[in-house]
C-alpha cells in the first residue's frame, strides 16, 4: 500500500498552510498499516504552545489584570492560548 502526502487543503479545510512556523496548531498524516481492524483517520492534530515560539522573554511584556490573568490562566497575553479540545464522537 502506498501513503500518498496530503495536500494542505486535505489537511487543512480552513486553507491555513500546516507548515507555517508560528501556526499553534499543527498537522500530520498518521501511519495507516495494510491490516489496521479500525477505519483510518487520514489527519491528526495537535496545539503547539506559544512560549516554545519564545527564545526569551523579552522586557515589559504587556500583563493582563489579575481577573483577567485568572481567567486566561496566564499573565502575559504574549502566552495566552486559546485552545479548545475538538469534540468527537465516543469518550
Amino acid at each position: 500500500m502506498s501513503t500518498q502526502p496530503l495536500t494542505s487543503q486535505a489537511l487543512n479545510p480552513q486553507g491555513i498552510n500546516p507548515q507555517l512556523p508560528n501556526s499553534e496548531e499543527r498537522f500530520y498524516a498518521p501511519f495507516r498499516g495494510p491490516f489496521d481492524p479500525c477505519p483510518p483517520i487520514l489527519c491528526k492534530t495537535y496545539v503547539v504552545p506559544p512560549q516554545l515560539f519564545l527564545g526569551f522573554q523579552p522586557p515589559n511584556l504587556p500583563q493582563f489584570s489579575l481577573p483577567e490573568a485568572l481567567r486566561f490562566g496566564t499573565l502575559w497575553p504574549a502566552l495566552f492560548s486559546p485552545y479548545s479540545p475538538q469534540n468527537r464522537g465516543g469518550n
